[in-house]
Formats: C-alpha cells, sequence, structure tokens
C-alpha cells in the first residue's frame, strides 16, 4: 500500500524501560541497530499496526506496555535506490511513519524475539534515549531524530516528578504506570 506521493505508511516504535533506557534491535545477520517497526496493512489504524508488530518483532502484548504518546503526523524518510525493492522502483520512495512511545510494564524476560517464524531481530539492548545517530542507518537518521525530539516530553514529565518524590523505590512504581 504505496500512497500517490510514493511512500507506504508504516509506525515507529520507541519502548521504554523504567530508566528511560530505549529499546534497540538487532535486524537479522545485519550488524545494524534499530527501533521496531513496519508497515499498516489496509483497513489497520497506526495503533493496531503498532500492537501487531510489536508483538511480531518483539514478542510484546499490549499488556506489556503502556502508550505515553506518538506522533502529531507522519514523519517521511527517502529510501535510497540501492535499498529499494525490484518491483517497487519507480513509483516508491519510502516511508511515511507514526512513531509511538511506549513504556514497558512488564519485565525484560517478556522480550521474546522469536515470536515468528521470521524474525527481523537476532538480539536487543537497552540504550541512553538519546543515543547518538551515528548508530542509526544514514537515510533514518533524521526521522528517528525528530520522533525522539517530539516524544521526548512525555518522558521529561516523568522524569519531573521522579525528582520531586526523589528517587524513593516507594514512588517508582507510580512513575512506571502514570
Amino acid at each position: 500500500m504505496i500512497d500517490r506521493d510514493g511512500y507506504r505508511p508504516n509506525v515507529g516504535i520507541i519502548l521504554c524501560n523504567w530508566k528511560n533506557e530505549v529499546f534497540w534491535g538487532k535486524r537479522v545477520r545485519e550488524h545494524s541497530w534499530q527501533f521496531p517497526q513496519g508497515g499498516i496493512k489496509a483497513g489497520e489504524t497506526p495503533e493496531f499496526a503498532m500492537y501487531r508488530e510489536l508483538k511480531e518483532e518483539v514478542g510484546l502484548e499490549s499488556q506489556h506496555v503502556k502508550i505515553l504518546g506518538r506522533t502529531r503526523d507522519w514523519l517521511r524518510y527517502e529510501v535510497p535506490d540501492q535499498w529499494i525493492r525490484r518491483e517497487w522502483r519507480g513509483n516508491y520512495r519510502g516511508q511515511k511513519q507514526i512513531w509511538f512511545l511506549l513504556r514497558l510494564v512488564g519485565r525484560d524476560c517478556d522480550v521474546c524475539l522469536r515470536a515468528t517464524e521470521k524474525p527481523e531481530f537476532d538480539a536487543w539492548r537497552w540504550n541512553d534515549y538519546w543515543v547518538p545517530m551515528e548508530a542509526v542507518i544514514e537515510f533514518k537518521r533524521d526521522v528517528y531524530q525528530k520522533a525522539l525530539n517530539e516524544l521526548a516530553r512525555y518522558l521529561r514529565r516523568r522524569s519531573e516528578r521522579r525528582a520531586r518524590h526523589g528517587d524513593d523505590p516507594k514512588h517508582r512504581i507510580g512513575v512506571i504506570e502514570s
């Protein structure tokens, strides 16, 4: 499903833990790390597609996460010709994405990279939210930066709350679930 401008609708997922570290997945048989993402199928809402991709790529269900925010508009990137499938050449320019910021309310052990027969990732790790963009494939860097910038405000509120309460563990649960 490619729009008239040549962009395929897609969702991007920034999954963070209670320390505001973000999930990075290592692509199968590649040395590149990225956020989970995937196409929106005909008839799907961005939120439905996000939950489907989260299950397919990370093995997490809706009860394992809480939506903290999403981008207001589509963020677009163009894919270099050498990365475009042969059958799409001519009318495909790239991806347009709605990004979601999620909080993991489950446990690290709930992550399962083998939830489907064709996994996207073969390893994962937590990274600082403001990971250096050099770790991201060049043509996606601008979109990643825009998504992180727009969604960071949802984390600041929780960080400010934590600062008011101190790092007292009895308040940590409220920070995670609020």
